[in-house]
Formats: C-alpha cells, sequence, structure tokens
C-alpha cells in the first residue's frame, strides 16, 4: 500500500553548512514519528546516545523511538533494509550525505534500490549564508549541487544583512531553479516540510510537545534563542478534495509545469473511467514523481485527495489550475491512451523513464 512506504531523505551540505543542526532540530521536534537516521560519523550529533557508537556498523536506539546506525555507501541497501522491516515502525528515513558519497551518487543509489518500502524523499541542500561565496570558491561542486537539489535550506539567515541574504537567495534561485529556497535560522524548518509527523495517540495536534518543554527553541550551542517569534522557517500547503475524477493528461501537463516552490504533492487521484479499478497514489518531490496504483477500498468513497506543500506558492493559482484537471463531462472522457503519460511513472512500468540526475 501506499501508506507503507517510508521516504528517504538525503541531507546534504558542507562542513558548517548547518546540516547536523538541521538534523538535531528534526530529531528532537520527532514527537511521535520515529525517524532512522544513517550518518558515518556520529561526532556532532547532540545525542548522548550516539557517542557510545564510533564505528561504522553501530546502531543505536535513540529514547524517542528514533534509530541511528553508522554506516559507509556500500552498506546502504544492506541498512535500507534493516530499517524497513516492518517491526522497525519507522516512518521516514533521513540519510546524512557529508562523508558517504556525493549527493548526486547517493540520489542515484537510492532510485537503483530494490527495496519496494522505500520512496525517494528529497534531496535537501543546506548552505551556510554567511560563508556562501567562500563555500562556492572552495568548494566549485556547490554549484552542481544545488543544481539537482529538491529543497535548499539557505540557513544561518539571522547572520547576514537584508542585502546580502536577497543576493544570496537570488543566487540559489538561479543555480536551482526547479528547487524550493527557504531560509531558516539554526537550521530550523518544519518537518512537515519533509515528512507527514505522526501525532501520538492522546495528543492534541499543534499542543506542545514533551520535547518542547526538554529542549525549548533549540540553537547550535544548546541555549535558548528568545529572538525569534516562531521556530520555523513558513512553508504553505494547498489542499484539494473533490468527487470530480481528473483527467490523466491534464493533470500530467500541471505536474509537468509545476511551479518553483512546490516541493511535495501526496496524496489520490480517481481518473474515472480511464481506470476504475484503481485510484492512483501520487508522490512528488521536487522534480521526482511516482504513480502506485492500488485497488480502491471497498466502501470508500471515490474521491481525489491531494496535499501540495512549498515555499511562496500561490494557493489560489494552484487551486484553479488543478480545477482545470478535472473532467468536465460526458463529452470529456479519457481515451485509453490518456493514461500513458501516468503509467510512465509506476514502478515497473516499461516506460518508466531512467533517472540520471536525481530526477524523472
Amino acid at each position: 500500500m501506499t501508506s507503507q512506504r517510508i521516504p528517504v531523505v538525503v541531507l546534504a551540505g558542507f562542513l558548517g553548512a548547518g546540516k547536523t543542526t538541521l538534523l538535531n532540530h528534526l530529531l528532537r521536534s520527532a514527537r511521535g514519528t520515529r525517524i532512522g537516521v544513517m550518518v558515518n560519523d556520529f561526532g556532532d550529533i547532540g545525542i548522548d546516545a550516539m557517542t557510545v557508537a564510533g564505528q561504522v556498523g553501530s546502531t543505536v536506539s535513540l529514547g524517542n523511538g528514533c534509530l541511528c546506525c553508522a554506516v559507509d555507501a556500500s552498506e546502504l541497501d544492506t541498512y535500507l533494509e534493516v530499517l524497513t522491516r516492518p517491526e522497525v515502525r519507522l516512518d521516514v528515513i533521513v540519510i546524512e550525505a557529508s562523508g558517504l558519497a556525493e549527493p548526486q551518487e547517493l540520489v542515484r543509489m537510492l532510485l537503483a534500490s530494490e527495496n519496494e518500502r522505500i520512496v525517494y524523499g528529497g534531496l535537501v541542500e543546506v548552505l551556510d549564508t554567511a560563508e556562501f561565496a567562500a563555500t562556492r570558491a572552495r568548494h566549485p561542486e556547490t554549484d552542481r549541487h544545488l543544481s539537482v537539489a529538491d529543497l535548499v535550506v539557505v540557513n544561518k539567515a539571522d547572520r547576514v544583512a537584508a542585502e546580502e541574504l536577497r543576493a544570496v537567495r537570488e543566487t540559489v534561485t538561479a543555480l536551482a531553479p526547479r528547487a524550493a529556497v527557504i531560509e531558516a535560522s539554526h537550521g530550523r524548518i518544519d518537518p512537515e516540510l519533509l515528512f507527514d509527523r505522526v501525532v501520538p495517540e492522546g495528543e492534541i495536534e499543534g499542543q506542545m510537545s514533551i520535547e518542547d518543554f526538554l529542549y525549548g527553541p533549540d540553537s547550535p550551542d544548546g541555549a535558548e534563542d528568545t529572538g525569534h517569534a516562531h521556530p520555523h522557517a513558513a512553508y504553505d500547503t494547498v489542499s484539494l478534495s473533490t468527487a470530480t475524477p481528473l483527467h490523466p493528461r491534464r493533470l500530467m501537463a500541471f505536474l509537468d509545469g509545476r511551479p518553483e516552490g512546490l516541493y511535495r504533492l501526496k496524496g489520490f487521484v480517481d481518473f474515472g473511467g480511464a481506470d476504475p479499478a484503481n485510484r492512483y497514489g501520487v508522490h512528488a518531490v521536487g522534480r521526482f514523481l511516482r504513480f502506485l496504483p492500488e485497488p480502491w477500498p471497498e466502501g470508500e468513497e471515490r474521491l481525489t485527495q491531494l496535499v501540495l506543500i512549498g515555499t511562496g506558492v500561490d494557493a489560489a493559482a494552484l487551486r484553479k489550475e488543478l480545477a482545470g484537471c478535472e473532467q468536465d463531462g460526458p463529452g470529456d472522457l479519457p481515451d485509453e491512451r490518456s493514461m500513458w503519460g501516468v503509467l510512465r511513472y509506476v514502478p515497473g512500468s516499461e516506460d518508466e523513464p531512467e533517472a540520471t540526475d536525481g530526477t524523472v
């Protein structure tokens, strides 16, 4: 089933960019979400339990139900097999790319994996705003990394003047034209931007968790930061629910031209008479796209239900474009060939395109 696939997020960035701080923030914000973390060095991860595992092949269970393991690139698929076992019950896996492989190669490995329990969750590139120019000078490959990223976190945005921040963002947007770009301080992005957060049983969604009381707003030195009114960088969410089937050709046209800033798209699609037996789970992150057909649950109302997540998106325009994908009466019924574009993105399809740069 679509809901059982575990997103695997690749977290990349050069030394000092703040990806470890961002990773710690995700772990502290996990609440009821079980996160599997794959790194090759526990050195700067701010979780005490990790210090006992200094060797490749070690696995540590964290107090909040999350797991952390030390791996090298050759063991990636082996550990994915371990972490995706049903009894482990992980909700998401985050791989820290540093020291494992080039981010682009790591993405290729994930897309080539035969593990049917995972789905690509995106390449997140973290950069230090204050050191951005110096980093590009030291590491010319920075531009290439940005060009294949699905989400770019312009981190440490609080350390530069507004003019410099604007200049960095303009450069990043030019280098990563298809990526969502979000500004952050202390690695604070809302986990919902990357994965669906699980609300523990008995907890009201949105209420303060025990982690909020224990840690407070986290900063690199562990001290509380009172200079920010909200602990997370903002994102936008647009939802669609309609009983009118979507036309496969028009939906594919929308997905092929989805706007800048739209990072994730998830949900189920009803294609009506084009395939009356199945609903199609859809999973898009950055430029990656997958459709997963499955039989309609018995007795369930046939609805298209989609959630779109991004930064700086035009919600009204998105809703209008999606409404334009709805089938418009008996004269607008799709023919059998109209599903060909969709089927190209179904795993195992003969027409499924090969991934050459971390995208399909």
